[in-house]
């Protein structure tokens, strides 16, 4: 019988069999009446979590809109149709994400483990850093905002760094190589590097370090990394196969500080975004329409190597269920058409009005800033869904020592602290190095003292703190109040992103430090003598 099919939900059954209709009473494939039911339960979950991650932004700016910086009704008309595309855009990439790139990095990490050739692994690994991040949404807003450097300049380069430093992360599994070792060695070649580079490069190369390990690299990478582990019998195996996100995202600091030898980013030339101005509704919603266009060719061209890459492994190995190609294959579909409405609604309506609100708050409350940054940045990491995957995932290794709702209270405290130092460096001027140096050498020594299991999670964490709206709302916001105060733009409003994603890698190792403790003294509280116990006991009767 043919085959009708449905989204993909954990746990529940992706395809309905339709053998037992008459041929004249089956629904068509595809167009079936009830297919929009089906898309809307599917679609529930992932609309239901982009809601949460961008309601709380769009709260507290509405709050500040209509108490110390008002904005002109076009602006906040364009944040608002902005708000609801991005939305709406983050939950479809979100869940053509899960029904196309999650099964495709877990396929490929199969076809690792059963060919257990080095070889293999080298070329698909490559393959897949290199051509997945291209379609970042985070890399795609920060490359945009950018001075001076052509787009697809700094997304390649990033995503050479990645595919290079992926394949280093998949052997050092296979061989069994400590990460602590990796993470000191690059680090010191990066901060080295950073000597013999303009520091106007320095803020931009940590920025795309962490924005390049988002929801579209990140699944890709665990599933080959626990592929990879799998090849190991040994008991380490299964820790090891974190760590991954911690090394991919060293690459494009390196590439981007070597970019710093061939181009100069100059802070005068950056180009501000503006508010849209439109003598009514129709015209506004008409400036969205008519910049749809352009983010049609650029994600077509972002997404293009990835389905040619998933066509091409499929050929070869015929691996995937031909079930499985038709769902991926919408899953395709979805993820593109959420990547378009998300960068539509983000460079029309929503970055525009980031940047106006630090202007606005920075010219005439300068004091404010901090606090303001600090509160937003509280709520930004508490509505991020990857952090509650992690605070759960942490909850699960220290069998309840250290609970989710610890995790994400110090996870909001630490981004907070990171945003209050952003906006100090954006009203000073100091560098970023002077925050990210003593900040990484805090991180890789506390790497000795905790168990290694927490060094991992920790590095990999980074860049799940930076989620979509460090970049298309705070980086435009920093570069607002940047230019308010009269500040460089690439040197002291560029590095929010960094400072968020250093956070987690102090903050979980104290709290890997913490568990050690409460380990400790655990096995060390001598065990009741039985008499002792009798007599607890009759006191109880």
């Amino acid at each position: 019988g043919e085959v009708y099919l449905s989204p993909p939900r954990r746990g529940n059954i992706t395809v309905q069999e339709g053998s037992h209709l008459s041929h004249s009473s089956r629904p068509k494939p595809f167009l079936a009446p009830r297919l929009p039911a089906r898309f809307l339960s599917v679609f529930r979950k992932p609309l239901r979590e982009s809601l949460v991650s961008v309601l709380p932004i769009m709260g507290i700016v509405t709050l500040l809109c209509f108490s110390l910086t008002p904005v002109s009704n076009n602006a906040m008309m364009a944040f608002l149709v902005g708000g609801i595309l991005l939305i709406f855009g983050m939950g479809l990439f979100t869940l053509g994400s899960e029904m196309s790139m999650i099964p495709l990095g877990e396929y490929v990490g199969k076809e690792i483990t059963s060919s257990r050739k080095i070889s293999v692994i080298v070329l698909l690994s490559f393959l897949i850093g290199v051509l997945i991040p291209v379609a970042e949404p985070d890399l795609q807003v920060l490359a945009e905002q950018v001075p001076s450097i052509p787009n697809n300049v700094i997304i390649w380069s990033v995503a050479l760094g990645v595919g290079v430093f992926l394949v280093i992360a998949l052997l050092r599994i296979l061989f069994g190589i400590p990460l602590s070792r990796l993470l000191i060695l690059f680090y010191l070649i990066v901060f080295g590097l950073a000597t013999q580079v303009s520091p106007d490069f320095w803020a931009i190369a940590f920025d795309s370090g962490g924005v390049t390990t988002g929801p579209m690299t990140v699944p890709f990478i665990m599933a080959l990394g626990v592929g990879v582990s799998s090849v190991r019998n040994d008991k380490h195996a299964a820790g090891d196969s974190f760590g991954l996100v911690a090394l991919c995202s060293i690459g494009p600091i390196l590439t981007v500080l070597i970019l710093g030898l061939l181009y100069k980013p100059d802070g005068s030339s950056y180009t501000a975004v503006t508010v849209p101005d439109a003598a009514d509704t129709v015209e506004m919603w008409r400036t969205f329409t008519t910049a749809l266009p352009h983010y049609f060719r650029e994600i077509t061209a972002a997404l293009a190597p990835i389905l040619a890459f998933f066509l091409v492994f499929q050929l070869f190995t015929r691996r995937i269920p031909r079930k499985e190609v038709r769902r991926m294959i919408v899953g395709f579909v979805y993820t593109y058409l959420g990547l378009v409405f998300f960068l539509t609604g983000v460079n029309v309506g929503f970055m525009p009005v980031g940047k106006f609100l630090g202007q606005s708050i920075a010219g005439n409350y300068a004091w404010l800033l901090i606090p303001i940054a600090m509160v937003i940045g509280y709520f930004i990491v508490s509505a991020e869904p990857a952090v509650h995957v992690l605070n759960r995932q942490v909850e699960e290794i220290t069998s309840g020592a250290i609970p989710a709702s610890a995790m994400n209270t110090a996870l909001s405290a630490g981004v907070a602290l990171s945003l209050g130092l952003a906006m100090t460096r954006v009203l000073t001027g100091i560098s970023v190095m002077w925050l990210l140096v003593p900040g990484y050498a805090l991180s890789l020594a506390l790497s000795f003292k905790v168990p290694k299991i927490f060094t991992s999670i920790a590095f990999d964490s980074g860049g799940v703190a930076s989620g979509p709206m460090t970049a298309t709302f705070l980086l435009p916001f920093a570069m607002g109040a940047c230019t308010a105060v009269g500040g460089n733009i690439v040197t002291d409003a560029f590095g929010v992103v960094a400072m968020v994603a250093m956070t987690p890698l102090v903050t979980i190792q104290l709290l890997g430090v913490l568990y050690q403790r409460k380990t400790r003294h655990a096995h060390a509280a001598p065990a009741p003598a039985p008499a002792a116990a009798v007599e607890a006991i009759i006191e109880l009767d």
